[in-house]
């Protein structure tokens, strides 16, 4: 997954993904001008694994995070990844999906996506909603909606790891609780706000009754 190399900026001119426009209005009379890109929405899960009691949660190689902490490449520059090593842009996430599927309810592309990406056969009853936020203010605005599910051992199906013919290479990682505790605080990781939030919610709404008051 780190073994990065070839690591070059160029425009964006073209994306199946990203849709980069302007936007015109008038705000309080004064004329004004955002620039800003659309997506599609997203899901979000918290999987926590009963019978090991520890998240399971997925890495992966982010060129965007990469590029920012290389901070050094613009467009047209070739990074040297000799220098800045694949593991700047490795990032540890909920499983996640975009909802491109118009067939699909929310619920069901992430039951198909903890398949894929985790392993994990779940039913869509599994899953209970957290919340639902904003991607991005300043830049997507797009949905995300963030669910958490309990799984056990019996659910592990395959090793996950994402779709291959989707350009999906997804590390399974299993996290204890004392782990996620620190996670949250931890910013030499990078992670996304995403999984902050799952786990903060985890650890004031669904820990307690799991351990008994006062843990």
């Amino acid at each position: 997954m780190e073994d990065i190399k070839e690591f070059h900026v160029v425009p964006l001119t073209q994306s199946k993904y990203l849709v980069p426009k302007s936007v015109y209005f008038t705000q309080n009379g004064k004329k004004r001008r955002w620039d800003f890109v659309t997506e599609h929405s997203d899901v979000n899960v918290l999987l926590f694994n009963t019978s090991k009691n520890v998240f399971i949660l997925v890495k992966q190689f982010r060129p965007a995070v990469y590029l920012y902490n290389v901070k050094s490449a613009g467009s047209g520059v070739k990074v040297n990844t000799e220098v800045f090593p694949g593991s700047l842009g490795v990032t540890v996430e909920l499983c996640s999906g975009l909802v491109d599927k118009e067939n699909k309810s929310l619920e069901e592309v992430a039951q198909a996506e903890v398949l894929e990406e985790c392993g994990y056969s779940i039913s869509v009853d599994d899953l209970q909603k957290i919340t639902k936020c904003r991607n991005s203010i300043g830049l997507v605005g797009s949905e995300t909606t963030v669910y958490y599910a309990e799984v056990t051992d019996e659910q592990k199906v395959s090793s996950g790891g994402g779709l291959a013919e989707e350009g999906e290479l997804i590390e399974v990682i299993e996290v204890t609780v004392d782990e996620a505790r620190k996670l949250i605080y931890d910013e030499a990781v990078n992670r996304e706000s995403g999984l902050l939030v799952a786990l903060l919610w985890f650890f004031n709404k669904v820990w307690p009754h799991k351990c008994g008051q006062g843990h």
